[in-house]
């Protein structure tokens, strides 16, 4: 058999794991045939493929990024959602003209979507999730997640020191448009005061309300973890920028912010990203031995198991107000923004 890889959306740390897991465990275990398709999904419409061996997929584990390159293709975009039958013939006839027996696509929820796209034409492909954000439905956990957190949480405890010598608010953005599963366990993990997430939405009087306390208490900083993907009427700008001037102007406190920004998505993945990239890449391979088609990996509690795409294609994974995190901060007397 002849297998192709590819890598869709924003790059992770795990990629690479990944990469190598399905590669590795394809050549090595199987006996397949195995080429790497650059630059995303528009590297399958130029056939642009690169022969990834064991030799080659040596080295990688540790490396950020993907080896393979990755891009947002509009252009395969339209031609898969085009009303145009030629547009999915030709993607169909380059997929066979590079002899592939299956397509395993690493990416996040338009990645996934896209392949289920590629299935329901017809494709023998397969989907691994991958995104920082974590909020790939149908899979408890993506590698990248855990790199992510363990550098915001990083950067939370240093804002610590900095806070409490000056005696300042500290507003530190992370990354999350849609879940904010970063900022609520970095945010938990690093200690802060207060978590504000996309889901949850948040009321400014709580926010100014739990800081002005903090300080009437004898408590003379405080953190707060927002995602970026916080809604905010009426406004452009980053919310760490809206929430630290808003902050200041309300309380009178100084008040600084910091936007982590793609620090988040660099560097080396964390070890349990490079075994969870492993384990999910060698699950993939087996799935196409057994020509189980057409499914998504995931994680199920401790267990590596897949999901039909069709389950997944479109969908979010968020934070709830039920979510044990958020509870258990709660009852700490961390505040969400929402409380009345």
């Amino acid at each position: 058999m002849k297998i192709g890889i590819l890598t869709s959306g924003g790059d992770c740390p795990g990629i690479n794991a990944t990469i190598r897991g399905v590669g590795k465990t394809a050549i090595n275990n199987y006996g397949m045939e195995v080429v790497g398709i650059l630059n995303g999904f528009s590297g399958l419409l130029y056939k642009d493929v690169i022969e990834l061996t064991d030799s080659s997929l040596s080295g990688i584990l540790n490396l950020g990024g993907t080896i393979l390159g990755t891009a947002r293709e509009k252009v395969f975009r339209k031609k898969i959602t085009s009303p145009d039958e030629k547009d999915r013939e030709e993607i169909k006839k380059c997929y066979h003209e590079l002899g592939l027996d299956c397509l395993v696509c690493i990416g996040g929820n338009g990645t996934q979507r896209t392949t289920w796209m590629l299935s329901d034409i017809g494709l023998n492909v397969l989907g691994i999730p991958k995104t920082i954000d974590n909020d790939v439905y149908g899979t408890d956990i993506t590698f990248g997640f855990d790199s992510a957190v363990n550098i915001a949480t990083e950067a939370i405890d240093r804002l610590h020191s900095t806070a409490s010598s000056h005696r300042r608010v500290m507003v530190i953005e992370l990354m999350g448009h849609h879940a904010g599963w970063i900022a609520l366990e970095a945010g938990m993990a690093g200690g802060a005061d207060i978590i504000l997430l996309p889901e949850l939405g948040y009321n400014m009087k709580v926010i100014i309300g739990k800081i002005s306390q903090r300080f009437k208490v004898g408590k003379p900083y405080s953190i707060i973890a927002v995602a970026e993907g916080v809604e905010i009427q009426g406004s452009t700008e980053h919310p760490a920028i809206y929430f630290a001037r808003e902050i200041e102007k309300q309380t009178g406190i100084e008040t600084r912010e910091t936007v982590l920004g793609y620090i988040q998505r660099g560097g080396s993945p964390s070890p349990f990203d490079r075994n969870l990239g492993t384990l999910l890449g060698g699950h993939a391979a087996t799935l196409i031995h057994e020509k189980k088609f057409g499914r998504m990996i995931s994680v199920k509690g401790r267990e590596i198991s897949d999901v039909p795409l069709v389950e997944v294609a479109g969908k979010l994974r968020l934070v709830s107000p039920d979510t044990p995190l958020v509870v258990q901060g709660k009852r700490m007397d961390i505040s969400f923004g929402m409380e009345v």
